[in-house]
Formats: structure tokens, sequence, C-alpha cells
């Protein structure tokens, strides 16, 4: 099995893309006041700053900043994945048709923000991922993205340009 790095960088601000094994699930919205908890849950306990996220029906993107001498966003990943699972009743957790234990893909994709470039990618990305695969015509109409938040304090309109792409790198997901 190969030995995946990672880059830890105290005070990082990184981009995470964390998938259901069943590609075809809606269960992280069907179960989101589950996933909420537990995002609360690992929040108080392992601080960090949520700068952008959206969660569909079996993925979600986040851009996170982790606290002054903190690096590990390894064991907030992994707190997230195990308390969403454990609150979730037993009949959604198996995957043993896979021959694979727990709900989640066993790796995450993960990118350090390089600059305020690499981070407004990252923010449209996240925010018009719904979009992108046909949920909603628009993000206003996803419930379930720090969008709203997002263009209230950006307190003007905000305007896809007609040519937006996502970043090379994660236009495939």
């Amino acid at each position: 099995m190969p030995k995946y790095r990672r880059l830890y960088i105290p005070r990082g601000t990184f981009f995470f893309t964390l998938n259901l094994q069943n590609r075809r699930s809606r269960l992280l919205v069907d179960r989101i006041a589950d996933l909420r908890a537990s995002w609360n849950h690992v929040q108080h306990s392992r601080p960090f700053q949520t700068i952008a996220a959206v969660v569909l029906p079996n993925h979600l993107h986040v851009v996170l900043t982790l606290p002054d001498g903190d690096g590990d966003y390894s064991t907030r990943v992994r707190l997230l994945k195990t308390g969403f699972t454990r609150r979730l009743p037993t009949a959604f957790k198996s995957n043993d048709r896979k021959g694979q234990r727990g709900i989640w893909q066993k790796r995450y994709w993960e990118h350090a923000v390089r600059d305020d470039t690499d981070m407004g990618a990252y923010v449209d990305y996240i925010h018009f991922n719904p979009v992108k695969h046909g949920l909603v015509a628009s993000p206003d109409d996803w419930p379930y993205s720090t969008w709203h938040r997002w263009k209230q304090e950006v307190a003007k309109p905000y305007v896809v340009p007609a040519d937006w792409k996502p970043p090379p790198e994660i236009e495939d997901e």
C-alpha cells in the first residue's frame, strides 16, 4: 500500500474533498443534522476556522484554517468521519459488498492553499459545486453551503464570469 505524504503546516489553510464510498448515496444531505453535530463537535474539540464549505449528497468540500501552532488536519478529518458514522443507524454503516468497512472512502484529497488567487479559486469551486453537479441552477438554491454567509460578508453582488472554470487540479473530482 502506498504511503501518502501529507503537508502539515501550523496555521495553514487547506482545501479538502471527502467522499462517501457509495457515489450514488444521498446520506450527507439526508442526515445533515448528524453531519452538523459531528462538525460542531470536532470544531469544539479541535478548533479550526471554516472559510468555505459545501455538502453534497455523497461528498463535501471545505477550506479551513488551522490555529497557531497546530498543523494536524488529519485528526480533524478522522474525527469528522467517525463522528458522523457513529451517529448513523447501523443499517447505513455496512459496505461489505466492496470488502471495506465504513461509509467513507479511505483516502481524502487535500491541498494547501498557497495564496489569495488559490483561495479565490477554491472558494468559487466550493460554492458552485452544486451547480456543476446539476443539483441546482444557482448557488442561492443550495442550502448546504457557506455561500449564503459568504455572499452577505462580501456585501456586493457576486457574478460568476461566463468563462469561469475550476482550477485544473480539481476540475474532475
